[in-house]
Formats: C-alpha cells, structure tokens, sequence
C-alpha cells in the first residue's frame, strides 16, 4: 500500500461505510460485518443513492446473514471501483481528487515524489525546454496513474460474537450457521481482493470452517485473493492461532498488534505486557516466525494436493493510543512496522466516520475522565466506555425508573443460559430482571447486594447502541427505534478537541501539521503504562476481601512485568525522537513515578 496507516474498524456503524469515503485516496479501512441488519440497511441507502436496483434480502431466506453480507460488501467493491476509476480519468488540476490522492500521501512516499516533481516541472517549464518539459510530464503522469492503487476494503469478524442460531421451530440451525461462521462465509463469498481481521481471540470451530473456504488458498496464478490479518495483543498468542492456521493451509498474512487498554472498542488486557516489549519480540523474531509457519503452510498445502507457492507477504503493523507524526515514524523505523492503525481521532473526522452531530459535540468537549474503562459489554469483556454518551444517560434514566436493562432486538449477543434454556443477553431487561430476583433471594448485606446490582446493570446494549450513530447521520432511524447512541473511543481520543478535515488529520499523522501543538499528553508508551498501573490498582482492590494464593501469584507476576516494561523504556528513551531535553527528562520522570506507584 502507498499510505503508511491504516484506519481500523470502529465500533459497528462509525466505520461501516468508511471504504467509500476514503478507498479512493488509497487509505485502507475496515467494516464491522458483525450486524447483518446493519450492513443490509447500509446497503439499500447506498444502493438507492448510486446504482439503484435495490432488492430486499428478507431475513427469512436461507442463509441470509451470509447473503446479505455477501451482497453489502459486493456492492461497497463495485462504488469504489466506479469511483476510482472515475478519479483516475481526472486532470492532475489544483482541488481534483486525483490530486488529492497524491497530496495525501507520505513525504517519504516515492509516489508523492515523483508527483511533486512533476509539479514543480509544470510551474518551471517555459521557452525552449517546454515540449522537453510537456513529454517528460506526460512519461511521469502516465507511471503516477499506472502505480495508483485503492486502499482495501478490510472486515472485521470478532470470533466471540459466535452466537448459536435456531430455526422457526427451536431446532438448532447447525454450527456452519452460528454468527461468526455465517459472516466469514458472507466475506469468503464476496468479490472483494482483501483481507479478514479476526480479533478476540481464538475459535477453533470458526478456524475449522476457514479450512473449507476455497477463497483463502492460492489461486492458479499464486495469489491469495482472500487473506487472514490476525488481532493480537502478544506474541505467544500469534504464535498458537497462526500455527493452529498454517497447519490447515491457511497463511496469515498480518499480525495486527493492539495494545491491551490503550485502544477503542474492547478491551484485552495482557498479564502487565506492555505493548514496546512485544514490538520488540515480533522485531527479534519476526524471520524466525515467518520461517516456521511457512514450513507448516507449505507442508499443509502439499497434503491437499495444492502446489506449493513462494512464501506469501507476512506484515506486522500495531495500533492503539498513537497520536503523534513522532510516535507513528518510530514505530514504523524502529520496530520495523510496515504500518499503523489509526481509530479513534478519525472519529472526529466526518469525512471519514459516522458520528452524529451531537455525540462529535460531546467527543469535542470532553474531558480525560469522560473516558473509562467500564464492564458495560454484555461479553463479559471490559470495553471502552463514554461517559457523556446518550446510551450512558439513557441506562441511569432506566435504572432510575425501576426499569434496568435493554429490549433485546437484534440477539447478537445473546450468550447467557443461566436461567433459560435458549441463550439471552446480559444486558436484556429479561436478564437483569431475573437475576436481581435472585440477588433478593439470597440475602446479602446491603453492600454486597449493591455491588452485585451494580455490576448486573452496567451492563448496556451494543447491538443497537453502537448502529444508532451511523443511522442517526444518514437519517436512517425508524420512528420508534432506540436513537441512543453508545461509542467506545480510545483514551487517548482525550487528547483531541476539535473536528478535523480528512486532510486535516492525515497531514497530522505525517507531520505536516501538528494538531496537538499546545496539548500536554504523555508518550504513548508512559500512557499505555499508566493505564496499566491503574488496572493492576483496581482489581486488586476488588480482590482485597478474598485474596487466594492463586491471585497474588498472578498480581505479583503483573507487578514484575510492568515493572520488566519500565526498565525496558528506560533503556528506549534514547533512542526515542523528542523535540528536546525537557521532554526526555518528563518521560523519565513519568517512569519513575509509575514505578513509585506500582512500588
């Protein structure tokens, strides 16, 4: 790819469409396919926009979750393609977006060199040297437009959100029909060249299908037109899920490495990993995984009777927390990263994300502690909360009125069988109903009870919560459909107060602006640590009454971790790119007090 990051997935709807806004300047995005009612949606107002033609995928047809996904993303190929090709049929004029798909690109990019050469050329040429001037420009327009590529049209599959289905008459659909497996059969399916990113975690049920997906082997040229990018917050865990893959001929061909708790969306924290010591793991070993996978891939692929092809591209690229050009520069030279993932600040970005005018309003103005760390997923997973998000209020308001929990409507998260037999959501009113009868049964004291209550309302839902934004802002909300919206920024979005233009934020990513130029914000790293000392803090806290020895061994190997990290950073500082002295004797400082805090 020309650009040097890429924009991750952000929630369900704030990036569900973000291809056709960005593809065409050959920025790479990713789209939730989690919610098929969504990508359906999505798929008739776009549709009815461009090519028309709309044709209702009822939810009632065999196998419409993968039908449906199938025909969304076919369709988000087909416009960026339209409109690449339109742009490509451009003047290389001052504002054209043939232009501006150049003017976007890295310094460092041979592409954006070549571009402003030609350029400077233009301006200079006159008098005798102007038809020496006119070819040599036309040889260089000519190469520019041959290099040109669109960004990639990237999903997501959260391989927990794996949810059983059953037919109209309880009968279990079968295991190739459960969610995850619907939706991965949905993108194997589609036209698209690009990739699947599979995050939360391991599924070996949904790994089983990947197998019988013909899109994931090479085709007859070599070439995998379908490719694997696999979420992950360490190595020992990229290592088991891509072994488990290549040994079924399935090659991964990125590790997306996220940090734990500086990232948007759900959070998975590592046992006090912090995220420089495991670039520098995959940057020691990267030769040495890539061999051994390879081994395992070609050997797998002999099995199958498929010729055996040169070792595929394997790329490690990492996001979470990044926020500054000098952050993004040492982690693609240092580490050797050949990308970054950019998420939260392009929530600020309307040319890029669908975020409604006043939940941009209350990102704009928000305050570091208007970003927490919450248990409000009904997964059981921690997740980044807001704190002035309407879906918040709206849960306080329900609390308020006697009335905890959600209607549960769409049932994607519909996991808990503690008092029914067919799974619910733990953020359904049915739910929390139910087990805080149970809570009143048991006779607690009055603070164990409150503590248990609390806990089972924090819960919130996500299903609609995190669609209502996108609908909001396409004017798509039905008139008696949930309009709050739920968003799950990273913490360092804290750090970002204003609404940004899409160059806006590139040229910041770059170095050509610098939009945190009167903004105190700690290095990525110190943040990363700091959010890990306060996680260590609290569940200590909330283990203090009833600490077994099996728990103070695992906080005590937290402990030496994080501390591990700090004497790891110290050693980095050097080597780290600060405007000067002073700012290098503030990381150390920050150091030194989170290893006072941790002492």
């Amino acid at each position: 790819m020309n650009h040097t990051f890429h924009i991750p997935v952000l929630g369900l709807g704030y990036s569900i469409d973000t291809p056709l806004k960005v593809a065409r300047y050959g920025i790479s995005s990713v789209v939730s396919i989690v919610d098929d009612e969504l990508t359906e949606r999505m798929r008739k107002y776009h549709q009815e926009k461009t090519v028309g033609g709309y044709t209702l995928i009822s939810k009632k047809e065999e196998d419409s979750r993968a039908k449906r996904i199938t025909a969304y993303l076919n369709l988000l190929d087909l416009l960026v393609k339209e409109q690449f090709a339109s742009l490509k049929t451009q003047t290389f004029e001052e504002g054209t977006d043939l232009s501006r798909y150049f003017e976007l690109l890295p310094d460092t990019s041979i592409l954006k060199q070549q571009y402003d050469k030609m350029k400077a050329s233009e301006t200079s040429g006159s008098g005798s040297s102007g038809l020496a001037t006119s070819a040599f420009n036309a040889a260089l327009r000519k190469q520019l437009l041959e290099a040109m590529v669109p960004g990639t049209i990237d999903v997501n599959i959260m391989s927990k959100v794996d949810k059983a289905n059953y037919k109209a008459n309880q009968e279990y659909a079968g295991d190739d029909f459960t969610d995850a497996l619907a939706a991965m059969r949905g993108f194997a399916s589609s036209t698209l060249n690009s990739s699947v990113i599979i995050s939360a975690g391991l599924n070996p049920r949904l790994y089983a299908y990947m197998e019988k997906c013909n899109a994931f082997y090479p085709d007859a040229d070599g070439k995998l037109q379908k490719k694997i990018i696999l979420k992950v917050s360490d190595f020992r865990s990229a290592l088991i899920q891509a072994k488990m893959l290549a040994k079924k001929g399935l090659w991964v061909s990125e590790f997306r490495v996220e940090s734990g708790l500086n990232c948007g969306g759900h959070a998975f924290a590592t046992e006090g990993f912090l995220l420089g010591p495991i670039l520098e793991e995959f940057k020691q070993k990267r030769q040495e995984l890539a061999e051994e996978l390879y081994q395992m891939y070609g050997a797998a692929l002999n099995n199958k009777t498929l010729s055996e092809i040169a070792r595929p591209v394997q790329r490690i690229t990492a996001q979470g927390g990044i926020g500054t050009a000098e952050e993004h520069k040492f982690l693609l030279n240092y580490y050797e990263l050949d990308a970054t993932g950019w998420g939260s600040p392009f929530l600020l970005v309307p040319e890029a994300t669908n975020v409604d005018n006043d939940t941009l309003n209350d990102l704009i103005t928000a305050r570091e502690d208007d970003y927490y760390l919450s248990n409000s997923s009904p997964l059981g997973v921690l997740f980044n909360n807001f704190r002035k998000s309407t879906a918040e209020q709206q849960r306080i308001q329900r609390l308020e009125k006697g009335r905890p929990g959600s209607p549960c409507t769409k049932k994607f998260l519909c996991t808990n069988t503690e008092f029914t037999e067919l799974p619910i959501c733990t953020a359904s009113r049915e739910y929390q109903n139910l087990k805080i009868k149970q809570l009143q049964g048991l006779q607690l004291s009055q603070s164990d009870y409150q503590k248990q209550f609390d806990s089972v309302t924090e819960k919130v839902c996500l299903c609609e919560g995190l669609c209502a934004s996108a609908y909001l802002k396409a004017s798509l909300l039905k008139p008696r459909e949930n309009k709050a919206v739920s968003i799950c920024p990273g913490p360092n979005l804290a750090f970002f107060h204003s609404k940004y233009a899409l160059k806006e934020m590139i040229n910041h990513i770059y170095g050509r602006e610098n939009l945190l130029a009167d903004v105190m914000r700690p290095n990525l790293f110190v943040n990363e640590l700091n959010l890990y000392v306060d996680y260590l803090k609290k569940d200590i806290a909330a283990h203090l009454e009833e600490l077994t020895a099996k728990k103070d061994k695992y906080f005590s190997k937290f402990k030496d971790q994080l501390l591990s990290g700090i004497a790891y950073y110290r050693e980095l500082v050097p080597k780290l790119s600060f405007p000067d002295s002073s700012a290098v004797d503030e990381m150390l400082r920050q150091l030194n007090l989170a290893e006072q805090r941790l002492a």
